[in-house]
C-alpha cells in the first residue's frame, strides 16, 4: 500500500543521482575560478547590480539556488570562510568530486553504510597525515612565511600582480594588531582592522594608517579637526532638544510658562553635554542626532562631536579604547552622572581629507592598537573585490599568527594524501578500501582543476606528481642509509651525497609550479597555505558529502493552487 502524497517522491538511485548532479553543476560553476590562474565570474542579480569576483563564497553566496543538496554546499562553502577565510573554491570542489565517486560506488552495489564508514576512516588518516608529515612551524620559517602565506592567498585575486605590496601591509596590519585573551595566548583580531574604500587613484596607492577609521565626520566645520591625548565618549542617545512625546500634552495659561518649558527643553541637553565635559571627554560619538544648539555647546568647548554612528562601530571603538558604550546617564540615585571608567583614550583624533572625502581616524588606541588599510581603485566593483581579496588575506595571516604551522601549496598536499590513501586501502581486506581508494582519487580533483586552470595537460603534471610523491614515502630511514652507503661505495663526493639524500628528503614538499608548467620545490618557492584551511576543508567536505549521501528518499510537496482562507476568499 502506498501513501498518498499530494507532491512527487523519488527514492533509491534515482535521488542519489539527483543531488550528485545539482552538487557538481554547483561545483563546475566554480571550478575554472581555483588557482592563480584561474578566471573571474560577473554576476548580475534581479536588479542589475554587477559583482565581479573569483571568491567562492561571495559566488556561491549569490546564486539563487533551488535544489537543497546545492544549497548545501552553499552553506559549506560560508562555514569556511566564517572558520578560515580561504578554500571556500576548494571545499566545494572537492565535496562534490567525493559525491560523485560515492555515487559510482552505489552503482556498483556498494551499501552507502560501507561508503560513509571508508570516507571516515580515509578523512581521519588524512587529517593525521597532514599534522604529522606535511606541516612547518612558522617560527623556523620567520616572518616571511606570513608574507609568503599572504601572497599565495591573493595569488589568485585581481591583487595577484601586485601581492608583495599588499602581503606587506596586511602582515604588518595583523601584527600591529596582536592582544592578549583571557588565558594570556596571542590573538590577532580581524575586526581591529578597518578596511577603508575610496574611489580614485591606482590600486598600487594602497597604504596603511595606524588607527581607526569612521567614515562619519565632525558635526561643525567651526570644530577642531585635531585633538590629541582624546577622551572618547560614546553615547546611544540623542542630543536634540527634548521634545514631548506623542500623546502628551501640557495645558498652559500664562505665555511665560510656554518660554520656560522650551528652554527647559534646551537646558536639559545642555546638562548632559556638561556632565560629559566635566568627566572629561572632547570627543563625542552618538548614534543619534545632535541638533544646533547642542552643536553650539560643543564648539564653544572646543570638542569634537560626531553623530549617525553605526552602533557596531561604537562597540568596536569601546573595545579598542577601553571605555563603554553608554545608553543612558541614569544612575542608581535617580540622578544623572558619568560612570567612572566609562570613556576610552586615544593618543589622537584627528580628521583627515582621503580622496574626495573626510574620515576621521582614532589612532594609539589604548586597549588595542587598531589599523585602517585605505584601498583605492578606479570603480567601485574594483574597490568591493580588492576588499574581498585582503580581508581573505588577512584571515590567512590570523590563522597561521594563531596555529604557527603551513604547509605547501600547488596541489601537494592532496597529491601526497592520494598516494597515502592508496598505500592504506591496499592493506586493508573489508570493502572500506573500495570507498579509501575512491576518496584517495577525489582529492586529485584539486592539482587536476588547477593545471586545467592554467592550461597545461593535467594528466602528465599530476602523473608526475603523484610519482614524486609516491617515491618520497617510499623511502624508509634503512633505504635512506643504504643508499648512502651505496654513495660511499661508488666514491661520489661529500657533496653530491647530501644533494641526493637532501633531494629525497624535500621530495614532500613538491607540487605544481602553474608559471612554468612544471613540478617544483613549493617551500622554497614560498608557495605556503596555512594547516587549518586543508584540515578543515577535507574535514568540512568530507561530512557534507556523507550528509548528502545519507539520502535515500526525496519527497516534494506539490503548492497549493489558489489557497483560500476559512472564508472561502483567496
Amino acid at each position: 500500500m502506498t501513501l498518498p502524497i499530494n507532491g512527487t517522491r523519488v527514492t533509491g538511485l534515482d535521488v542519489r543521482c539527483q543531488n550528485m548532479t545539482a552538487c557538481m553543476a554547483v561545483s563546475n560553476i566554480v571550478k575554472s575560478s581555483l588557482g592563480p590562474l584561474g578566471l573571474d565570474k560577473m554576476l548580475v542579480d534581479d536588479i542589475g547590480d554587477v559583482v565581479i569576483t573569483n571568491d567562492g563564497a561571495t559566488i556561491l553566496k549569490r546564486l539563487d539556488l533551488e535544489h537543497p543538496c546545492a544549497k548545501v554546499l552553499v552553506e559549506l562553502a560560508n562555514l569556511q570562510d566564517k572558520e578560515v577565510g580561504d578554500g571556500t573554491t576548494s571545499v566545494a570542489i572537492i565535496a562534490a568530486e567525493l559525491l560523485k565517486r560515492a555515487t559510482a560506488l552505489v552503482e556498483q552495489h556498494i551499501h552507502p553504510t560501507k561508503i560513509i564508514s571508508g570516507f571516515l576512516k580515509a578523512k581521519n588518516e588524512a587529517i593525521n597525515f597532514i599534522a604529522k608529515n606535511m606541516t612547518l612551524k612558522t617560527s623556523e620559517l620567520g616572518k616571511e612565511a606570513l608574507i609568503n602565506a599572504a601572497k599565495t592567498s591573493m595569488s589568485s585575486k585581481i591583487i595577484g600582480k601586485d601581492c608583495d605590496l599588499f602581503a606587506k601591509i596586511a602582515v604588518d596590519a595583523m601584527l600591529a594588531v596582536e592582544t592578549l585573551n583571557d588565558q594570556k595566548k596571542k590573538r590577532y583580531p580581524v575586526k581591529a582592522v578597518e578596511i577603508l574604500k575610496v574611489t580614485g587613484k591606482g590600486m598600487r596607492d594602497a597604504h596603511l594608517i595606524n588607527g581607526y577609521c569612521l567614515h562619519e565626520y565632525r558635526c561643525s566645520q567651526q570644530m577642531p579637526r585635531l585633538i590629541r591625548n582624546a577622551k572618547i565618549a560614546m553615547v546611544d542617545f540623542d542630543m536634540r532638544r527634548l521634545a514631548l512625546k506623542f500623546g502628551v500634552q501640557m495645558l498652559m495659561d500664562d505665555p511665560k510658562e510656554v518660554e520656560a518649558m522650551r528652554a527647559r527643553e534646551y537646558d536639559i541637553i545642555k546638562e548632559r553635554i556638561d556632565l560629559l565635559i566635566k568627566a572629561g571627554a572632547n570627543v563625542i560619538l552618538t548614534t543619534k542626532g545632535i541638533d544646533d544648539a547642542a552643536i553650539k555647546y560643543f564648539v564653544q568647548e572646543q570638542c569634537i562631536a560626531v553623530r549617525r554612528v553605526d552602533k557596531k562601530k561604537l562597540k568596536r571603538i569601546a573595545k579598542l579604547t577601553g571605555g563603554k558604550l553608554l545608553i543612558t546617564l541614569a544612575d542608581e540615585d535617580g540622578l544623572e552622572s558619568v560612570p567612572a571608567g566609562s570613556l576610552g583614550s586615544a593618543d589622537l583624533v584627528e580628521e583627515m581629507s582621503v580622496g574626495d572625502r573626510d574620515i576621521l581616524f582614532i589612532k594609539g588606541c589604548s586597549s588595542t592598537k587598531a589599523q585602517t588599510i585605505v584601498l583605492r581603485g578606479v570603480n567601485w566593483y574594483m574597490l568591493e573585490e580588492l576588499e574581498r581579496s585582503v580581508h581573505d588575506a588577512l584571515c590567512v595571516i590570523k590563522r597561521v599568527l594563531e596555529s604557527g604551522r603551513v604547509v605547501p601549496g600547488g596541489g601537494a598536499v592532496e597529491a601526497a594524501l592520494s598516494v597515502y590513501l592508496e598505500h592504506i586501502a591496499v592493506q586493508m581486506s573489508s570493502r572500506d578500501q573500495l570507498a579509501i581508494s575512491e576518496f584517495a582519487q577525489a582529492l586529485l580533483v584539486i592539482p587536476k582543476t588547477l593545471a586545467i586552470n592554467g592550461g597545461y595537460d593535467a594528466a602528465e603534471l599530476v602523473s608526475k606528481l603523484r610519482g614524486i610523491h609516491a617515491q618520497s614515502q617510499s623511502k624508509s630511514a634503512e633505504q635512506m642509509k643504504e643508499q648512502v652507503r651505496a654513495l660511499n661505495r661508488g666514491q661520489q663526493s661529500k657533496e653530491a651525497e647530501k644533494a641526493k639524500k637532501l633531494d629525497t628528503a624535500e621530495r614532500k614538499w613538491y607540487g605544481l609550479d602553474l608559471e612554468n608548467g612544471t613540478i617544483a620545490n613549493r617551500v622554497t618557492s614560498g608557495v605556503l597555505e596555512p594547516a587549518m584551511s586543508k584540515i578543515k576543508s577535507i574535514k568540512f567536505a568530507t561530512e557534507a558529502a556523507i550528509t548528502i549521501l545519507r539520502i535515500d528518499d526525496s519527497i516534494s510537496l506539490a503548492k497549493k493552487e489558489n489557497p483560500r482562507d476559512p472564508s472561502g476568499q483567496e
